[in-house]
């Protein structure tokens, strides 16, 4: 349903001509958010290869420190959607899946072995697990792209963890991160290709630039969100710092504490 070239997608994301054609990347730069889905399902054979491109993403030492719950039932969705700020493409979605930072698997197969299993209450091991989880997820993404579906990422299921973990049955050791909505884009989706920040706002060569500006990006997102009819005049820099005030945390504000109570960044 997207098919933009690389050199559109260049001028979306940046504003400026690309430096270079590579068609083969084009796919990669086409991501957008899609949250209005078509009623086509994905079976599962195709879930399962999705969940093997998800497996094939690097871990940090084969540790594997995450997993993945598939909710299809629609009571539970609805639950979900609820969580998450009532958003309909919890419930629309061909696929909802849920990531989770996960230490208990590996802290059974240590137990089984004789071994404790202590040091995954440091705080190296929950980054671990995160960083798993993400990775997962992005390269079961980048698969789904490629075969025509869309995707749309859900971190309001950070809104209420305890809700989260009750709602998918998960044990001590287990913390769902985020959402993630798969299916084929309805074809009256509007879903378009958004802005990002210049390169040299967040590729550094050899040392770190402090003195970045990112005006020119708040000016390219300005005709962004007036595209998407919401207020120019509120830039990316006021909408980012606003969102980072501590002031509108949407029940998150006692994640370190839960995720401790799970066994995370105890030490």
């Amino acid at each position: 349903m997207f098919h933009e070239s690389f050199a559109d997608c260049w001028r979306l994301r940046y504003g400026t001509e690309p430096p270079c054609d590579v068609p083969e990347l084009a796919p990669f730069l086409r991501h957008r958010s899609v949250r209005e889905f078509s009623d086509q399902r994905i079976g599962e054979p195709l879930l399962q290869a999705l969940i093997a491109a998800a497996q094939s993403a690097s871990t940090s030492s084969n540790l594997q420190l995450w997993s993945v719950v598939s909710v299809d039932d629609p009571a539970v969705r609805e639950d979900f959607a609820e969580l998450a700020g009532n958003q309909r493409q919890v419930v629309q979605a061909a696929r909802f899946l849920v990531f989770c930072a996960d230490h208990h698997r590996l802290r059974k197969a240590g137990q089984k072995v004789g071994e404790a299993c202590a040091g995954l209450e440091y705080a190296e091991f929950g980054l671990m697990a995160f960083v798993d989880a993400a990775l997962a997820a992005e390269r079961l993404v980048c698969a789904a792209e490629s075969v025509g579906l869309a995707a749309c990422y859900i971190g309001a299921v950070r809104n209420d963890l305890p809700r989260a973990c009750e709602l998918l049955g998960l044990p001590e050791g287990v913390a769902p991160l985020f959402g993630l909505c798969l299916g084929y884009p309805h074809p009256a989706c509007k879903a378009e290709v958004k802005p990002r920040l210049d390169q040299a706002a967040v590729w550094h060569r050899e040392r770190y630039d402090q003195d970045m500006d990112v005006s020119a990006y708040d000016e390219r997102m300005r005709g962004f969100y007036i595209s998407q009819g919401m207020k120019g005049e509120v830039t990316w820099s006021m909408r980012s710092a606003r969102r980072v005030d501590g002031k509108h945390m949407t029940g998150r504000e006692g994640l370190k504490a839960f995720l401790e109570k799970l066994g995370f960044w105890r030490r």
